[in-house]
């Protein structure tokens, strides 16, 4: 059902890691020509946009997120004419494109750092962050890598360290020389006119650092946003990204996007800032004299990923970000991604409906991740068969991000679909019940996990109230229920917990319709005075 908001804020997006999603030539990586066969599913699946991650040539350090050329595709996965032809596909499915753009770092065999590296006296020099050792001899500052380690590396030829937030062979690019930022911008130019509708910005918060190159203070209590990083979290990381010229730098690439021609596009930032939700959402930006503001479209919301899967805290930190957002900011929900575990295996394989109920229902833009609509759960990939260097770099291999970027699993043969070769001699392994956890099986019955995101796709897609509406959380209903409404015409109930319980259907409500539950055999029913949910079950009801 049309409305009229731009496409970014009711387009659900999905998701799509390229190595691993379908192979079109026997090699057992996932590539362009693939992503480009399956579209039509995704079409039919109901999202409205898609999402690559890195494509881009790159030493594959740490698999396409360390770019060797912003403006072309990595041999493996295809060429340039391969990912025209997948825009094309794309809209000619009414899908809108997103790509992943990674202005941070570059890759250390990029020919900007290798012309930077050669010489103090080279042009490109201040494209990247060097300084003298500290007067006391070692690294400038304290500042540490998020993989493990000093975030600065010793350059002996040049006698100076360069600085990397990640890797070492990621070094982060200097957005304060005006040349860095124009070729940036340029970039984001050459893909939008290839067609692309919008950029998922990789840690878009870490081009801006103190000037001055602090100290960062030690951590109060050490602990993370929602996970361990082990010496990483020692630290409180206040100069080294999120410094006050982010704004003024989001601002300019936003007027790059939106100006670009006279159609809607998007920039998502990742940005993990949440000790203060009031700064997250100060990434949005300030009003502009056109009404739009002037930061970021939205920097992406993590908070459900570190969020327990309680009713009360959900409803919690839901209220907490509607409570934040500037005027004309819209929010959005994301429960699983490339660098998370599965959402089936941190909920529970029993939440999978309850949990994209919840996604595909909130006020904002919801973020699918691949493999998530089939109930995938995390793969416990075995040490000789990893990839991830997170994990090794660190030595915390609880932090390898192998098992929820392992191949899509689209039918029961021996390579499910994804490839002809076997994808854990040149990849990573299927997941295990591959057989059974698959596009074609699941689409043949009516009460899989995919049946029922279509399901909900659909319910969504048809309701201006779900994809636009206000949302209005309600009182007096069980602990474990988180019951809201959406626009005028909707009421979503969520039992997060286990038995039954029964809900005081509102009274505007009763009589309406369960048009969508996560069991479909109450589906159709009509509501009373009261209704009945099972162990983890939701209704829709309109």
């Amino acid at each position: 059902m049309p409305t009229d908001r731009p496409w970014w804020q009711t387009a659900v997006v999905y998701q799509i890691y390229p190595r691993s999603f379908q192979d079109s030539n026997a090699d057992g990586l996932g590539d362009l020509p693939g992503i480009t066969a399956r579209l039509p599913y995704l079409a039919d699946l109901g999202v409205g946009a898609v999402w690559l991650s890195p494509f881009y040539p790159s030493p594959q350090a740490d698999f396409g997120y360390d770019v060797s050329d912003y403006r072309d595709v990595d041999p493996p996965y295809g060429t340039l004419a391969d990912f025209d032809r997948l825009a094309q596909t794309a809209h000619g499915l009414g899908l809108k494109l997103v790509v992943d753009f990674v202005p941070n770092h570059s890759s250390d065999q990029h020919v900007w750092f290798q012309e930077a590296r050669s010489s103090r006296d080279r042009p490109r020099r201040d494209w990247y962050v060097w300084r003298d050792p500290a007067p006391g001899g070692g690294p400038p500052n304290n500042w540490l890598s998020h993989f493990g380690g000093p975030a600065w590396t010793f350059d002996e030829p040049t006698g100076q360290y360069y600085l990397h937030s990640f890797l070492t062979e990621q070094p982060d690019l200097n957005w304060r020389n005006p040349e860095v930022e124009a070729e940036m911008l340029d970039t984001l130019r050459f893909w939008m006119a290839r067609g692309v509708d919008g950029f998922r910005i990789d840690v878009a918060h870490l081009i801006a650092k103190d000037p001055d190159l602090r100290d960062n203070p030690p951590a109060q209590a050490v602990g993370s946003f929602h996970k361990s990083m082990g010496a990483y979290d020692s630290q409180l990381h206040v100069h080294d990204k999120g410094h006050s010229d982010v704004h003024t730098m989001f601002a300019r690439i936003r007027q790059t996007v939106d100006t670009f021609d006279d159609q809607d596009r998007v920039t998502i930032g990742e940005i993990h800032d949440f000790a203060d939700l009031e700064r997250w959402a100060g990434y949005y930006g300030t009003p502009t004299a056109d009404g739009s503001l002037s930061g970021l479209h939205m920097p992406f919301n993590f908070g459900l990923l570190a969020t327990p899967w309680t009713a009360r805290a959900v409803r919690a930190h839901v209220d907490a970000v509607e409570g934040v957002l500037p005027d004309g900011a819209w929010p959005n929900y994301v429960l699983g991604n490339h660098d998370e575990r599965r959402l089936a295996t941190r909920l529970g394989p029993e939440s999978v409906r309850l949990a994209g109920m919840l996604l595909l229902t909130l006020r904002g833009a919801p973020t699918l991740y691949y493999g998530d609509e089939l109930g995938v759960e995390e793969v416990d990939v075995p040490l000789d068969q990893r990839k991830d260097p997170w994990a090794f770099r660190s030595g915390l291999m609880e932090l390898s991000r192998d098992g929820c970027r392992t191949p899509m699993a689209w039918d029961a043969s021996p390579g499910a679909g994804f490839s002809d070769a076997d994808p854990s001699a040149f990849w990573l392994p299927l997941h295990p019940d591959h057989a059974t956890v698959n596009v074609a099986t699941e689409a043949a019955d009516p009460d899989s996990p995919l049946a029922f995101y279509r399901r909900a796709l659909a319910v969504r897609g048809g309701s201006a109230s779900l994809q636009s509406g206000d949302y209005r959380p309600l009182d007096g209903v069980p602990d474990d229920v988180l019951a809201f409404r959406r626009g005028g015409d909707t009421l979503v109930l969520l039992h997060v917990g286990d038995g039954t319980v029964e809900v005081d259907v509102p009274e505007p409500f009763r009589g309406a319709t369960v048009r969508l539950a996560t069991a479909r055999s109450d589906e159709g029913v009509e509501a009373g005075e009261r209704l009945a949910l099972g162990p983890w079950a939701g209704a829709v009801v309109r």
